[in-house]
């Protein structure tokens, strides 16, 4: 992969630059919502080099981007908020996760919009399809070529995005310790069900559980029910995502999990494509989904503050104390202002 120059003078990134980065935005997004032979080219390169991409999934990033991110309306009231005046130009390191397809632009858009520079460290199970929007976007704003550079080894930098799983957070702490930092390590998504649930509510909550296999730290991996929820409905309400049951690697982690659970006596709910299974912590493996029953809100409530730390988003039909609102079916399409970990990270990079 081509090393793109690094930024040729600290304070290079003047205002009208940032601005004209910007005004680059509305063609990015045209070129994400139209289908080509380009775009088909590289979601099968991408999907080649890692199985989980499909491209279905692929294509749902894609388009998330584009409408919630490349939105004129949406992120000029999101950038309505900060003040991006007399700062001086920073090289920010993001390192890359690879759980979903593209789940670092949202960095790589903060640190772009506020001025900065990245150096970007690609996950090697996400190299094909961010290199592929970094070079239409160059091709729209030319300057942006000075401001992005890919590395293998960092060095160099004055901050650090990173993003990875809870042992690699252990080493990040140590390494990136004298640096500003936002350092993120696993979470997941949690839903409350109250049982007035109807057939289309449980639908798009399927999106939330199956959407990227459930890879991602806003698929749910944990619902709370109700004392006495009856699962009777969630056989049809699952119905949609049967076809997961053919991906070799998702077939493969449903036959180990039922047979651990079989092996072991383990009380579950068996769909087919999913294993539902009371347990109560807030992962759980993939092609599983936990539960755990709740008697009264405030119950509820201990509940969630005390897995917080674990908790990426909670999902339900009306907002709970303490947490962002998140409506059934749309973990997956955040907007630009719910930050990953409740970290505002516009704010962390318009500070350094």
């Amino acid at each position: 992969m081509a090393v793109l120059r690094g930024p040729s003078k600290r304070n290079a990134w003047a205002m009208t630059d940032r601005t004209a980065l910007l005004h680059s935005l509305p063609a990015l997004r045209e070129i994400l919502i139209t289908d080509s032979v380009d775009m088909e080219s590289v979601i099968e390169k991408a999907h080649s080099a890692n199985p989980w991409f499909i491209p279905a999934f692929s294509k749902l990033a894609l388009k998330s981007i584009a409408e919630e991110f490349l939105d004129e309306h949406k992120w000029q009231n999101w950038l309505a908020t900060y003040s991006f005046s007399g700062k001086e130009q920073k090289k920010v390191a993001l390192i890359m996760a690879g759980n979903l397809p593209l789940v670092g632009f949202h960095d790589l858009l903060c640190v772009l919009a506020s001025g900065h520079a990245a150096v970007v460290k690609l996950s090697d199970k996400d190299a094909v399809l961010l290199p592929w929007i970094i070079n239409h976007w160059i091709a729209l704003f030319p300057d942006l070529a000075s401001s992005i550079t890919y590395t293998e080894r960092l060095e160099g930098f004055d901050a650090v995005i990173a993003t990875g799983s809870n042992n690699s957070a252990r080493y990040f702490e140590y390494y990136f310790k004298s640096y500003p930092h936002i350092l993120r390590q696993n979470r997941n998504g949690v839903a409350v069900l109250t049982g007035d649930e109807s057939m289309d509510d449980l639908k798009r909550l399927s999106n939330d559980i199956f959407q990227f296999y459930g890879l991602g730290c806003r698929n749910v991996s944990k619902i709370f029910v109700p004392e006495g929820y009856s699962f009777d409905m969630w056989d049809e309400a699952m119905s949609d995502w049967k076809f997961l049951e053919d991906h070799h690697k998702y077939k493969n982690n449903l036959e180990y999990n039922y047979a651990i659970y079989i092996i072991n006596s383990i009380p579950h709910i068996n769909l087919g494509q999913l294993i539902l299974k009371e347990d109560e912590a807030i992962p759980s493996r993939i092609g599983s989904l936990h539960y755990s029953y709740y008697t009264e809100s405030s119950g509820l409530r201990e509940a969630l503050n005390d897995k917080r730390e674990q908790i990426q988003c909670v999902l339900s039909q009306s907002p709970h104390e303490g947490w962002e609102h998140v409506p059934f079916g749309a973990s997956q399409t955040p907007q630009l202002h719910q930050y990953a970990d409740g970290v505002d990270t516009m704010k962390f990079l318009t500070s350094l």
